[in-house]
């Protein structure tokens, strides 16, 4: 009977542990697969850019054949039952049930960034429709007092939640909501439409949301595509199109294409981008020419990294 029972408990014991993802089966002699985003992100930019690799950010034959693309979603996504997989996400985006790599010997943290020992940092940026090209003045109010609430210590909070390293302030909304007169109208009926890098999605959707009870209940509408798209959407190609947008974002700086008018774009928030792999990976530090040779195909196997 002591037996039996404890084959049960044994089996049971298993069980939980494939249930949970954490197997001893780990095989360092795998080889590598190779998660990206596309040519469109910017948090590839930041991290090609971030690993000397700035010329595969927008290059795909530069890449390791094999590899495979992802939104930032499909790459955490895959982090989580792929051990075998290595893929880059925001930090904003960092949970416990992947493991973040430290980047040259330095532990992907807010507390890093900001002290800036952390090398794979890039901006938050945003973008807004030029302001003689909006459909009326309070859709155009609106956006403005957004982006001013940006800048506030109530969105340093939101921006801060939501794991993202926000710019300093000292003023609350309270100290500067007299200014924006629209915000005291019932906008219940008018849509602000916010789209461009999915890195920013998550903050931006807090934002908009703590936002629109405190100027008139403005509808938010969220589209994120892509850091190309913020630009596009706003001032660029498709500015007047289906999917314009009256707020863009880029997890990147600007290209010299991406240059607006005077006025409509700035920073909201520092970011790290962070490699990520399966709870179960031995590896725990890579170096940028490490990456570099795992993206270019220089290393295919985990036991390079480990040897």
């Amino acid at each position: 009977m002591k037996k039996f029972v404890f084959t049960v408990f044994a089996i049971l014991f298993s069980i939980s542990l494939l249930a949970c993802g954490q197997t001893d089966n780990w095989d360092e002699s795998s080889v590598i697969k190779v998660y990206t985003r596309d040519t469109s992100s910017g948090t590839r930019a930041g991290f090609m850019e971030g690993i000397d690799f700035s010329e595969a950010a927008e290059d795909d034959s530069l890449l390791v054949q094999g590899f495979v693309t992802k939104d930032n979603t499909g790459i955490l996504t895959s982090m989580k039952i792929d051990e075998y997989g290595i893929g880059y996400i925001s930090l904003a985006s960092l949970n416990n049930e992947v493991k973040g790599l430290n980047f040259e010997g330095v532990a992907p943290t807010v507390a890093n960034v900001l002290n800036d020992t952390y090398g794979l940092k890039r901006p938050f940026n945003y973008v807004i429709r030029s302001l003689d090209d909006f459909a009326n003045e309070t859709e155009k109010n609106i956006t403005l007092a957004f982006i001013a609430f940006l800048g506030t210590t109530d969105g340093v909070d939101i921006i801060t939640n939501q794991g993202a390293v926000p710019l300093p302030s000292t003023q609350s909304w309270d100290d500067i909501k007299a200014d924006y007169d629209v915000c005291a109208l019932d906008n219940s009926g008018v849509t602000i439409k916010f789209g461009g890098s999915d890195s920013i999605e998550k903050i931006a959707l807090a934002l908009s949301a703590s936002f629109s009870p405190k100027c008139g209940n403005f509808i938010p509408e969220h589209d994120h595509t892509g850091s190309s798209d913020g630009f596009k959407r706003t001032q660029g190609s498709e500015k007047d199109g289906d999917n314009y947008k009256h707020v863009g974002f880029a997890s990147r700086p600007f290209k010299e294409s991406e240059l607006g008018v005077a006025g409509t774009q700035g920073q909201l928030a520092w970011d790290a981008i962070v490699a990520i792999v399966h709870l179960n990976n031995e590896v725990s530090n890579l170096s940028g020419e490490d990456l570099k040779k795992i993206y270019s195909g220089v290393f295919t196997t985990w036991k390079q990294l480990l040897s």
